[in-house]
């Protein structure tokens, strides 16, 4: 299996294929081991159990897949806002402290990504910013670990809100299948 060095290297080939500039930070995204890992001018840094789609890799719109390829952080939504908040149409709408929202899909932050590869996951059918892929939180942090997600990547909150924090808009972000 590769290591997050390897798809290091893979996101430095695909900017070069496609003329982006590497950021300070990079996260990527391992589907195989469910894992992200975060990168601080080209250095691991840390790791995070993650979820990806549990009807597994694929760029389709409306397949709920997780699409692979180089990314960016395009938009963060829910700066400031509890952990838990649940979110609709990336609008607060309560807290998974409520028994409506206890089972919420989407809550705590939002980092909305952009595909950077026309035709992979960039444009008509495929473009992963029309599809609504996130980075974002789960009122289900038991689910964290294992693919549970419709497409998107769940992070648990205690990781989430830091790197969220942490991470500028335009951060790159490689989702690899391993």
């Amino acid at each position: 299996m590769k290591d997050s060095q390897d798809s290091l290297s893979d996101l430095f080939l695909a900017c070069e294929k496609h003329g982006v500039s590497p950021k300070p930070f990079i996260l990527t995204v391992n589907i195989a081991g469910q894992t992200v890992s975060l990168f601080e001018q080209n250095k691991f840094v840390k790791q995070f159990h993650c979820s990806t789609s549990r009807f597994g890799i694929g760029q389709i719109e409306g397949s709920n897949c997780t699409p692979l390829g180089l990314h960016r952080i395009a938009e963060k939504i829910g700066g400031g806002m509890p952990a838990g908040t649940v979110f609709k149409a990336r609008k607060a709408i309560g807290h998974t402290s409520q028994p409506e929202f206890a089972d919420a899909k989407i809550t705590t932050r939002i980092l909305w990504l952009e595909g950077l590869e026309p035709g992979l996951n960039q444009g008509g059918n495929v473009d992963s910013h029309a599809r609504y892929i996130y980075l974002h939180g789960t009122a289900d942090q038991s689910s964290i670990g294992k693919p549970s997600s419709c497409g998107c990547i769940h992070l648990a909150d205690a990781d989430l809100v830091p790197l969220f924090d942490l991470l500028p808009e335009g951060t790159l972000v490689w989702i690899s299948e391993v």
